[in-house]
C-alpha cells in the first residue's frame, strides 16, 4: 500500500468518525431539548380529573374544590331543593339548557346532572368570571327560590345553575365533565362511563 492510499484512508476514517462523533453529540444535545417540551408536572396535575369523596356530604351541603384552576361546586340537594326546581321556569332565561356548550349532553335536563340528588357546576359567573355565593334559604317574600348569587353585579342561579332573566350573566353556570366512580366517589373532568 503506498502513501498516498493510507492518507486517504485515514482521510475517510477520520470523516467517518467525526461525523457519528457529531451526531451522537446532537443527538445527546437534543434529548433535554425535547423533554422541555413535555408538560410539567404541575401543568400535567392542573389538566389531571379529581376525585371528590360525596359519603359524608348531607343534603343541603356543599364542597368547593378545584380542576384545572377552575373552582367547581358539588351540591347535595335535599328533597325540598329539588321540588323548588319546578316552581320558577318562566322566571330563568335558559330552563331547558338548550345552550348546549353549557353542559355535556347527560346533564341537559330539568336537574343539569347525573344524579338529581348531586349538583356538579363550575363557581365562576358566566357574566365576568367572579365567584357566586351560596344562598340556599328561599325567601318567599324577596321571589327567591335559594341558590347562587354574584354579589358583584347580581346576577343569580338556582339550584341547578340556571340564571335568572334580567341579570347581567349571559347563560347558565357550566357543567364540567365527570362521572361518578362509585356511589361515594364523584371524578371531575372525565366522564367517560358516566351513569
Amino acid at each position: 500500500m503506498n502513501e498516498d492510499d493510507l492518507d486517504r484512508n485515514r482521510r475517510h476514517f477520520l470523516t467517518i468518525a467525526t461525523a457519528v462523533t457529531g451526531l451522537a453529540g446532537a443527538g445527546l444535545a437534543a434529548i433535554p431539548f425535547l423533554s422541555s417540551l413535555k408538560p410539567s408536572a404541575r401543568a400535567q396535575a392542573l389538566g389531571a380529573p379529581v376525585e371528590v369523596p360525596i359519603g359524608s356530604l348531607q343534603p343541603g351541603e356543599m364542597v368547593r374544590v378545584l380542576w384545572r384552576g377552575k373552582l367547581v361546586f358539588v351540591l347535595r340537594r335535599s328533597d325540598d331543593m329539588l321540588a323548588l326546581l319546578q316552581d320558577h321556569d318562566d322566571n330563568l332565561r335558559d330552563p331547558n339548557s338548550d345552550v348546549v356548550e353549557q353542559q355535556p349532553a347527560y346533564a341537559a335536563n330539568a336537574t343539569r346532572s347525573v344524579k338529581p340528588e348531586y349538583l356538579v357546576v363550575e363557581g365562576s359567573c358566566t357574566h365576568l368570571g367572579c365567584a357566586p355565593l351560596e344562598d340556599f334559604p328561599v325567601r318567599p317574600a324577596e321571589g327567591w327560590d335559594g341558590g347562587f348569587f354574584c354579589p358583584c353585579h347580581g346576577s343569580k342561579f338556582d339550584l341547578a345553575g340556571r340564571v335568572y332573566k334580567g341579570v347581567p350573566a349571559p347563560t347558565n353556570l357550566r357543567v364540567p365533565p365527570y362521572r361518578f366512580v362509585r356511589d361515594d366517589l364523584i371524578l371531575i373532568g372525565q366522564d367517560t362511563g358516566a351513569a
